[in-house]
């Protein structure tokens, strides 16, 4: 399979058609090869349109996947990282988005709450020679406190909520990424971070696998 052609096709039809036009980040995602990130059995649709399911659903949390190239992109875009900015990249599966925003960042910092998932990223990045993103194998609705504040956080899935850890590990003037979930319908998010308070505004529609952990508490019945 040409992925190179493959690559390419995905940026001219699938992010380019969707307002995707920052350049820096449409040559990151044609430069960083999907593929690598994946399983060798899902290589072949590495660049479908859709999430990329990488590990089985297991005991305590849902499937674990990699965000579908549009969503991600037009998330990332929405962040507006740039080159001195440190990263927080929550939910980073097999390590193919820390990769791609390590082109536009400082550093990143990925986490994974699948520790075979981690393990893998590390070893990933070590082979593509991706020296600014550290992987940990952490709970992804806390975050990772000790190397923050973050500039920016990216959350790779749906949410229901945004917890208060994350929103403290972000800086003052920091921006938060995510799609938020309402029952069956899902927005794409941009939060800013004044002070201490968190305010968003929905910039587009998107469907996308949940994330572990980040579920609304269920109401009481009495």
């Amino acid at each position: 399979m040409d992925f190179e052609l493959a690559r390419e096709r995905m940026v001219e039809s699938q992010l380019r058609p969707n307002a995707v036009t920052d350049t820096r980040l449409l040559v990151a995602m044609l430069e960083v090869e999907r593929e690598k990130f994946l399983p060798a059995s899902l290589r072949p649709v590495a660049y479908l349109d859709e999430d990329l399911v990488i590990s089985d659903e297991t005991p305590g949390g849902p499937a674990r996947f990699i965000v579908e190239p549009m969503v991600f992109a037009r998330l990332v875009q929405l962040a507006g990282i740039g080159p001195d900015d440190l990263v927080l990249d929550v939910g980073a599966a097999s390590g193919y988005s820390s990769a791609v925003i390590a082109r536009l960042a400082s550093a990143v910092v990925g986490i994974e709450s699948d520790s075979v998932l981690a393990e893998r990223a590390a070893a990933i990045l070590m082979e593509e020679e991706v020296d600014t993103v550290a992987v940990f194998n952490e709970s992804l609705a806390e975050g990772f406190a000790e190397q923050g504040p973050y500039d920016v956080i990216v959350l790779e899935g749906s949410v229901e909520v945004i917890p208060d850890d994350l929103v403290a590990q972000l800086r003052d003037g920091g921006r938060l990424v995510c799609v938020l979930r309402e029952g069956p319908v899902g927005r794409g998010m941009l939060y800013r971070k004044v002070g201490n308070d968190l305010s968003g505004t929905a910039e587009f529609d998107a469907n996308t696998l949940p994330l572990p952990g980040f579920d609304k508490e269920p109401a009481f019945v009495f």
